[in-house]
Parts: structure tokens; C-alpha cells; sequence
């Protein structure tokens, strides 16, 4: 149920190597049907009906549904920055998590140490879970580091950490992720895992088992990505639209003031009809549009 010991094997060696951070084998990691069952499933196993979930908006489009789903209340923080004097607002005796995700989808900002530094204080003393998107962790670019909550010492155990092996190996579609957090909270992991997913299929683990030897294959994931993000924005360039920083992640935001002042989903529709390219308006990202 919990996944293939050959591969659960694998992923416990790759986490120590990256973040320095070694999880039991048997009781500490979970393979997943993708990073988004892993996601629903932490918030079912420690949400319940009337508790709160802070969000950062622009907050990716399937926290907000789960959390609803169970009965929870989404609390909306600021992502820019991100405004951790905001977020000590906002905490309050029914608060039970606290989701972010770095790289951050759609916007390509970071996460640092100092942020998980902020975030660690303010949930010190309190039974706040932390649920950690890091599915874009190997898609980081201009020598940028990743900041796992895996290796912050107080973060790490009450936090679970969401991988997905179709980012790491642009294979998405394949719908296999995994999840590593603390014993305590991966038991209740599992008990919803066991009734909403129960297994993932057992060729293709063991096939990520024996991939995975090739620690290079994610490794050299970041410069794979650069490479056609740096081709995609020198053409940017040439056009109206004005690229906006982006550190990383496979999305790219840019600005069109130049070309139109329509709001961005009509933008977005007029793209899509007149100019044959699809867009995501970012507005979609916000709770109040």
C-alpha cells in the first residue's frame, strides 16, 4: 500500500543526499498517484469541518477545493514577499495548516531560508501542520537552491512534503508522486491513502526505482529547463510582452500593457481567438478574481 520498498528505498536515499534529511523506509515515506491525490489526501487525513488552512495567493487552483471538500475554511495570506507579519494576523486557535508551495505555480518565486526561518517561529508551540508543495524542487534556475521544509529542523516534523516524479522527469500524465514526513503524521497519512487510492501500480515504481540510480537524471533537471526557458524569453523579447522574473518552475509570467488594457481573462480570451496562443490569466489564482 505504502509503495515499493525498492522505490520508497530510492526515495529516502535521494532526500538524504539533497537535504540531509534521512526518513525511515518503512514508515515515513508514501508512494502517491500523483502529487495531487498526496495533496487531497493530507488535507483529509488533518482537516476537519469548521478548522482553517492558510493559502498564499496566487494559490494553485486545487488547494482551495480540498480544503472545502472536508469542510475546512481557507484563509487567504499575501504571496508577495511573502508578508509573514500578515500571516501572525491571520493565525488562530483554528488554524490546522499551513500550505505553501516553493517553486511556486504559476508565479516562479522561491521560498528561502529565511522564510522557513519566519514560518518556523510562527508556528512554534502550536499543533499546526505544514503541507509543503515541492513539486517543481529540481526546477530551479540562475544557480538558485531549493529551501525543503525536509531539512529544517523544526519544520520537518510536522510537515509533509509532496514530490511528483512527472515534474522531476517530465513525464507528467504518469500520476506517481510520493510524500515524506514525520512517522507520527504519515500513519494518518495512510489512513486515508488506504481508502481513497489504496496502491500505485507496481511496474512503473519499480521502473522509477532502478531510474532513480542515475542521481544525475535530476540533477541536470535545471539546466534541461533553463536552456528552453532562456530560448522561450529571448523570443519574448521581440514581441510586445515584457517577460517578468521568473526563479523558477516550467511557467513564465509576462506583462502585456503594450498591447492591450483589457482585464486579463478577456486578454486571455482574445489571444486565444484572434492569435491562436493560449494564455492563463493570472486573476484565476485569486479568490476574489
Amino acid at each position: 500500500m505504502a509503495g515499493m520498498p525498492e522505490l520508497r528505498q530510492a526515495i529516502v536515499d535521494k532526500v538524504a543526499a539533497l537535504y540531509g534529511s534521512r526518513f525511515d523506509v518503512e514508515s515515513e515515506v508514501t508512494v502517491t498517484a500523483g502529487a495531487t491525490q498526496a495533496t487531497f489526501t493530507a488535507i483529509a487525513a488533518f482537516v476537519r469541518p469548521g478548522d482553517e488552512v492558510i493559502v498564499f495567493e496566487q494559490v494553485y487552483d486545487s488547494y482551495v477545493p480540498a480544503i472545502e471538500t472536508v469542510g475546512g475554511k481557507a484563509v487567504y495570506a499575501q504571496l508577495q514577499f511573502p508578508d509573514w507579519a500578515q500571516v501572525v494576523q491571520l493565525i488562530t486557535p483554528r488554524t490546522r495548516m499551513v500550505i505553501v508551495n516553493s517553486p511556486h505555480n504559476p508565479t516562479g518565486s522561491l521560498l528561502t531560508a529565511v522564510d522557513l526561518k519566519k514560518l518556523a517561529e510562527l508556528v512554534r508551540g502550536t499543533d499546526i501542520v505544514e503541507l509543503s508543495d515541492e513539486v517543481y524542487e529540481h526546477i530551479l534556475f540562475d544557480g538558485e537552491d531549493h529551501a525543503s521544509l525536509c531539512c529544517h529542523p523544526e519544520l520537518a516534523p510536522r510537515s509533509i512534503v509532496v514530490s511528483s516524479f512527472g515534474k522531476t522527469y517530465h513525464i507528467t500524465g504518469w500520476k506517481i508522486g510520493y510524500v515524506v514526513g514525520p512517522a507520527t503524521l504519515m500513519a494518518k497519512f495512510r489512513k486515508v491513502h488506504q481508502f481513497n487510492v489504496f496502491t500505485v501500480r507496481m511496474p512503473s515504481q519499480l521502473a522509477f526505482a532502478d531510474y532513480m540510480q542515475d542521481a544525475s537524471r535530476h540533477l541536470r533537471l535545471a539546466a534541461f529547463y533553463q536552456e528552453k526557458r532562456d530560448f522561450f524569453r529571448t523570443l519574448l523579447t521581440e514581441t510586445p510582452f515584457q517577460p517578468l522574473p521568473c526563479r523558477g518552475t516550467y511557467f513564465q509570467l509576462a506583462s502585456y500593457k503594450a498591447i492591450s488594457d483589457l482585464p486579463d481573462r478577456a486578454f486571455a480570451e482574445w489571444m486565444t481567438r484572434e492569435a491562436g496562443i493560449a494564455l492563463i490569466p493570472v486573476s484565476v489564482f485569486y479568490a476574489n478574481g
